[in-house]
């Protein structure tokens, strides 16, 4: 038996939960710091969502792992954030259009905003099952399944996103730290669906 899972079993159940607790926030500042490169969120939130799996199952982990893994998953990662934003400003452009009175706009701006936020649940979905043999491709098409299969999962994510949101807005030190937990909920829900 392992050294961790011995230290763990001789944890209280509150101190493992706020280990847990701890090191989400410590991989929300993980992600917002590998995230700087502006079109790496995506592998920055595949890094720490494999990082958080393998400390949910007292395997290792640690700051080379995380930095490993968020070296391998930028290799595809790049283009997909790229993608996010081209897609960001397209739903800025509609809103934009909207709020200017033009005819349909209404209509376009909401259609846009809502296939925003889905993309965005699509896209921490594929990063929370990110493995470094996966593609990038393939892994977005089955959280784009999966974000319509599962619309209970796929609140809870958007749930947390609007957490981080709210966090940034009222105190945007805590919005970085919030990142993590956002990591830790997309591998929950990716969990839960795996196992019904």
């Amino acid at each position: 038996m392992t050294e961790a899972r011995v230290k763990a079993r001789r944890e209280s159940p509150f101190a493992e939960r706020f280990a847990v607790f701890a090191e989400c926030l410590l991989t929300g500042v993980w992600i917002a710091v590998a995230s700087l490169g502006v079109v790496t969120y995506p592998a920055a939130f595949a890094a720490g969502a494999r990082h958080l799996r393998r400390r949910a199952a007292h395997r290792g982990g640690g700051w080379r792992e995380f930095a490993a893994d968020f070296r391998a998953a930028a290799r595809g990662g790049w283009l997909v954030g790229a993608a996010g934003w081209a897609a960001l400003v397209a739903v800025w452009v509609d809103v934009q259009a909207a709020r200017a009175g033009i005819p349909g706009g209404p209509l376009v701006g909401a259609v846009g905003l809502i296939a925003l936020i889905g993309a965005c649940v699509a896209g921490l979905r594929a990063a929370a099952s990110w493995t470094p043999d996966a593609r990038w491709r393939v892994l977005l098409a089955g959280a784009g399944r999966r974000t319509v299969r599962d619309p209970a999962g796929s609140f809870l994510i958007v749930g947390g996103l609007f957490v981080v949101a709210c966090s940034g807005w009222f105190v945007p030190p805590l919005a970085v730290p919030a990142l993590g937990a956002v990591a830790a909920a997309a591998v929950a829900v990716e969990e839960r669906y795996r196992h019904h």
